[in-house]
């Protein structure tokens, strides 16, 4: 006896083909739907096209539905994944985290080509752990401590660190308070964006990333003033204070640092000639 069903079979170009037009409809990224079909599957674009003609399986019609739900609400896709790609390496991220941007492996890379081995690396508001692994990972011989005030955050950085098989020691702290040792390099991505431009970032930005990890202030130069007072008591003579500021705050931090007594060895342009990182060391 054969039974039949009232609901047809839907194929996987068909499911796609829904889940795109969704997404145009509410005027975001076609392409997301791709992204987070092929999560599902767990399989490649490639794959998913090459099979377009193939019967979907109603719970993966189910979970695909589901995430682009979230995506329509205005949940980051790295957050919908679970995951982002970082310096060649998979991270994993939720909401507990910042994402990390394209703009912090401009950091990353500055700061290994400033290594030798057996260099002591202080990671300050560390997040994902994205900054202390690369270096760790790139550089096995260098020894890298990675802090945070977020005990959530780094429950999720030691995780990061365990799946990608990273030495990196992470331990919970508000900037550099329980540190009394000398370190050849510091390194932060710290919060940056003065208080009131975060209500007018995007609704991804805005309403799913931690604040904390946005903004420090009013200002957005509050962390780095922070970092330039203390970070001064725990580096090595020729010690590098390395960090990355927002798009329009070389000007500010090269102020605070002559107050500070620091002197900028070097800023460092994203591919669209901004400042993003800046170098600094003591005199």
């Amino acid at each position: 006896m054969t039974t039949t069903s009232n609901s047809p079979i839907e194929s996987l170009g068909g499911l796609r083909a829904r889940l795109r037009e969704r997404l145009l409809a509410a005027e975001r990224n076609p392409r997301d739907a791709d992204s987070l079909l092929c999560h599902a599957l767990g399989r490649s674009l490639t794959w998913l096209i090459s099979h377009s003609d193939d019967a979907v399986d109603p719970s993966i019609a189910g979970q695909a539905g589901q995430m682009v739900d979230r995506r329509l609400a205005a949940e980051p896709l790295q957050y919908i994944r679970g995951y982002t790609e970082f310096f060649g390496r998979r991270f994993a991220v939720d909401s507990r985290v910042l994402i990390p941007r394209p703009e912090t492996e401009i950091l990353v890379e500055a700061v290994i080509k400033r290594l030798s081995a057996g260099a002591r690396v202080l990671d300050i508001g560390t997040g994902s752990g994205c900054i202390a692994i690369s270096v760790e990972r790139e550089m096995p011989r260098v020894r890298v401590i990675a802090t945070d005030r977020s005990i959530a955050a780094l429950a999720l950085a030691r995780s990061n660190g365990d799946e990608l098989s990273s030495r990196a020691s992470f331990v919970a702290a508000d900037f550099v308070a329980p540190f009394r040792g000398l370190f050849d390099l510091i390194v932060s991505n710290p919060p940056y964006i003065p208080a009131d431009v975060v209500e007018g970032l995007a609704a991804e930005v805005r309403c799913h990333e931690p604040r904390g990890a946005l903004t420090p202030g009013l200002l957005g130069t509050e962390a780095f003033e922070a970092l330039l007072r203390e970070g001064a008591d725990l580096l090595q003579p020729q010690g590098l204070l390395m960090l990355e500021i927002g798009f329009d705050q070389a000007a500010a931090i090269r102020s605070l640092a002559s107050e500070r007594g620091w002197v900028v060895d070097e800023m460092i342009q994203d591919l669209a000639g901004i400042s993003r990182v800046v170098v600094l060391s003591r005199p």
